[in-house]
């Protein structure tokens, strides 16, 4: 199935396996997905995620974590940069998300990254979207 916007269709399906609390879900393996998982990953929003083949088909597979009360790590995510209007931001117009609380994912020309390192490494870029 071919989608317009596999970012937010990547996000839509973090966001509702949370609300239904499951432990892990699947999705079709691209090299942005993986590149958004592994900084997920390393930031400490998701518990990690494997590249798996279902039926020759490539997917990849996520651990959702959640805190020692069971709820979940992610409190939202909202897609900024949409396919129909493009955000780009400079490395000083990169704000904080909830005051430094959440994070930015900025598509930069080094490749993703939080928008701290982003700020630190002053380089600018498309922001893809924001959790926390």
């Amino acid at each position: 199935m071919n989608t317009t916007d596999s970012i937010a269709d990547l996000l839509t399906g973090i966001r509702n396996a949370i609300r239904a609390g499951h432990d892990k879900t699947e999705f079709p393996a691209s090299r942005q997905r993986e590149a958004i998982l592994k900084l997920l990953s390393d930031e400490g929003y998701v518990g990690g995620y494997k590249a798996l083949t279902v039926e020759n088909h490539p997917r990849l597979q996520v651990r959702l974590k959640y805190d020692h009360e069971g709820e979940p790590v992610i409190g939202g995510l909202k897609r900024v940069s949409k396919p129909g209007r493009r955000v780009y931001r400079g490395a000083a117009d990169i704000t904080p998300v909830l005051g430094g609380m959440g994070m930015s994912v900025v598509s930069t020309s080094r490749g993703l990254m939080s928008d701290r390192k982003a700020r630190e490494s002053k380089l600018g870029g498309e922001v893809l979207f924001n959790i926390w």
